[in-house]
This record gives structure tokens, sequence and C-alpha cells, in this order.
């Protein structure tokens, strides 16, 4: 049985820095892209950043300069460094990442962990 547990949401103030965690465990071979998704109230749920086993990195363009995705392939562990947090990057934040296990690869989420920026 594979888990995505997240940890590092919170309220922070506006400006503020917040860090977020996410440990995969259980049956794991291998894990491909690991990545952080959100979603606000309302809105759908979207890409926020992603990073390959070799440490490619993707952001969404309302993050790029502010965001930091990075990875201890050691740990199976990702994390999103968020800076100058404004209120629109209030959501539930969930982790994503692409396992390899004893029964096939498949895409795995965690249980998510909000995020809320007061102005």
């Amino acid at each position: 049985q594979v888990q995505l547990v997240e940890s590092g949401g919170g309220l922070v103030q506006a400006g503020g820095s917040r860090r977020l965690s996410c440990a995969a465990s259980g049956n794991i071979f291998s894990i491909n892209v690991m990545g952080w998704y959100r979603q606000a109230p309302g809105k759908q749920r979207e890409l926020v950043a992603a990073i390959t086993y070799g440490g490619n990195t993707n952001y969404s363009d309302s993050v790029k300069g502010r965001f930091s995705i990075s990875r201890d392939n050691a740990k199976n562990t990702v994390y999103l460094q968020m800076n100058s947090l404004k209120p629109e990057d209030t959501a539930v934040y969930y982790c994503n990442a692409e396992i390899g296990s004893m029964g096939g690869e498949y895409d795995y989420w965690g249980q998510g962990t909000q995020v809320t920026v007061s102005s």
C-alpha cells in the first residue's frame, strides 16, 4: 500500500513564507515525477510545480520566482518552499507522485493540506 502524507500547511500573513513536505511510503520501487497541485474554493485543481527524479522542474506562471520545488530521492520526499505569499495562494495543496510498485505504475495523491494567506 502506497501512501503520500503532506505536512506544513497553516495560516501565514501575506509576504510570509511556508514550507510544505510530502513523504511517500509503502511498497515503492520507483518514483518518477512528484508535484504539488492546489485547489481554491470554487476553482479547479491546478498544477503549482513538478519535479522529475533527475531534478528538472516546472512551475505555473503564477508562482514562478516565488515558489521552489525540491526533492530528496533517498527519503522519497518532495518539498515546496513558498515565499512572498499572497492571499490568492490560499488553497488546499495536494501532493502528487507517479509511483512504481509491485502492481505497476500509478498516480497517487496526498490528503491535502490547507494553506491560508491573510492580507
